[in-house]
């Protein structure tokens, strides 16, 4: 089975010099997974601290945000085993679906 896997972070990790990285701050404040198929899934609603989230897919899918949002294969495209970061809204939620 396809899986999107989501970790949610609500800070950018700093460098010792105090520099801002384009990576989350470990350890995430929630972690959640969404199966990838040929109808639109919904994953649960972001944390009320969650200011970015790191995707990585296993599959071709399109990725759709918002407050009840639904994915089609016209939304962003993520490639097989790619891993994206995204700034969110907190509390609202993605919606992802199997693409070619």
């Amino acid at each position: 089975m396809a899986t999107l896997y989501i970790k949610e972070y609500q800070y950018v990790a700093s460098t010792r010099q105090q520099s801002y990285v384009q990576i989350g701050q470990e350890p995430p404040v929630a972690e959640q997974t969404v199966a990838i198929g040929g109808a639109s899934a919904q994953s649960a609603a972001f944390n009320a601290n969650t200011q970015y989230v790191r995707l990585h897919t296993d599959a071709i899918c399109s990725v759709a945000f918002g407050a009840n949002p639904t994915a089609t294969i016209s939304n962003g495209r993520m490639a097989a085993n790619q891993t994206e970061y995204f700034g969110v809204v907190p509390g609202q939620k993605l919606a992802v679906i199997t693409n070619t």
